[in-house]
């Protein structure tokens, strides 16, 4: 996991969202057809539920260990689950709605990553990565929408 030259933690994340949602906005053209990528199906709405519960669960993890206590474990059924709802046609207001939730959970985790010292950054307490590096991970919940791609 590498930091982009001169990018915060805040940066990597709300850049992380600014990609999703460029590639969400070529998404009312899907066809219904789930795109096939690895052993996972995909579709518009899974793609941004799974950049959403990515985002709840590692700030819900954060957030936890700032307070002292031990992260609950998630319980997602994550990429291995296709809902019905995953296969609905995804609307402009499907879009709209996007928008606003991964944007509102971008800027959450700037706000709280730009609170923290580096030393907090860094040297994280609890187990896991530290902040930083829980940042440069979520990068990668980019994974999901390029499943799809540019659709236009």
């Amino acid at each position: 996991m590498t930091e982009h030259p001169q990018e915060t933690p805040a940066q990597t994340v709300a850049g992380m969202v600014e990609h999703v949602l460029g590639l969400a906005a070529t998404w009312t053209a899907w066809d219904g057809r789930p795109a096939h990528v690895d052993d996972r199906v995909y579709t518009p709405h899974k793609a941004i539920r799974r950049v959403a519960d990515h985002l709840i669960d590692h700030l819900a993890e954060l957030e936890a260990r700032l307070a002292g206590e031990t992260p609950q474990p998630d319980h997602w059924h994550a990429s291995a689950t296709t809902t019905e709802a995953d296969l609905a046609p995804f609307t402009q207001e499907d879009l709209d709605e996007a928008r606003s939730r991964l944007t509102r959970l971008a800027r959450i985790w700037a706000n709280r990553l730009d609170t923290l010292t580096e030393e907090q950054l860094d040297r994280s307490p609890g187990q896991g990565w530290t902040f930083r590096e829980l940042a440069l991970h979520l990068r990668g919940s980019t994974y999901y929408a390029d499943a799809l791609g540019d659709l236009s």
